[in-house]
């Protein structure tokens, strides 16, 4: 009976232990209603202008009263075929400048322009002001191509996915995964970022709002963000015969002991 009664114990506090709380698995539970002026402010201030890095894509559109006088200065729209067809796409597309590894681009007639570290406006009013010499009032649009981020671990559906308006935050990213399964830590999120070329780490809470503080709030272009499963994952994910035959070795172990010392 003691046996049983101490096999009993065990099994329930083993069960206690792996068990995610509803807690948990909210966001942000420590927010409170008075406590949304200071959070708005708080976004505001934390959210950045994406830089163009290397190995980025941009296109670049340029347009003034003379539709003839900027022509030379965008590059042409091209069709592709489909793989392993003869095919053309209907729709042309636009090409697209790559950062070299030198931060550069080759623009059309002005040659080689340094990009890196500026903000999509600053490389706008950058080109405008060279093209200025050559044409009256340009107008310079810059999109980037390959702004993506990619989402793994515990959520519905890991990938890598393209943000057209360049404006993604933690919780858009999650959403665009389909959110985290309760297997998910919301308490650890890790993500990886390329700060011109130097790869940093940071770990934030999604159960507290210290993370619209937090500059990785605002994700940049190629953050990969992961989550990590919890204990009930970690411990369903083993081999449960083998926990429950060494706690019943256990279990028994502990009974012959509590017999002995009663002798």
């Amino acid at each position: 009976m003691k046996r049983s009664y101490i096999l009993s114990i065990a099994s329930i506090l083993i069960f206690l232990t792996g068990c995610t709380t509803q807690k948990e698995l909210a966001y942000f539970n420590t927010i409170t209603s008075g406590s949304t002026e200071s959070l708005n402010a708080q976004i505001k201030n934390a959210r950045p202008e994406p830089k163009i890095l290397v190995d980025d894509r941009l296109t670049i559109t340029v347009s003034a009263i003379d539709p003839n006088a900027v022509a030379v200065y965008n590059l042409p729209f091209v069709s592709y075929a489909s793989p392993g067809s003869d095919q053309i796409y209907s729709s042309p597309v636009l090409q697209s400048y790559l950062v070299n590894p030198d931060g550069k681009i080759n623009f059309p007639v002005l040659g080689k322009i340094k990009l890196e570290g500026l903000t999509l406006p600053e490389a706008s009013d950058l080109i405008k002001n060279k093209l200025s010499e050559h044409v009256e009032n340009p107008i310079v649009n810059i999109q980037f191509v390959n702004f993506r981020i990619t989402v793994l671990g515990e959520v519905l559906r890991p990938g890598q996915f393209t943000i057209p308006n360049e404006r993604v935050t933690i919780l858009d990213a999650l959403g665009l995964a389909g959110d985290m399964t309760i297997y998910g830590r919301r308490d650890n999120v890790l993500i990886t970022r390329n700060n011109n070329g130097k790869l940093e780490f940071a770990r934030i809470n999604l159960n507290s709002d210290e993370i619209f503080k937090s500059p990785y709030y605002y994700l940049q272009q190629n953050d990969v963000i992961y989550i990590e499963p919890n204990t009930v994952k970690s411990i369903s994910s083993q081999n449960i015969p083998l926990y429950l035959s060494s706690l019943s070795t256990l279990a028994t172990l502990v009974a012959l002991i509590f017999s002995i010392s009663k002798n």
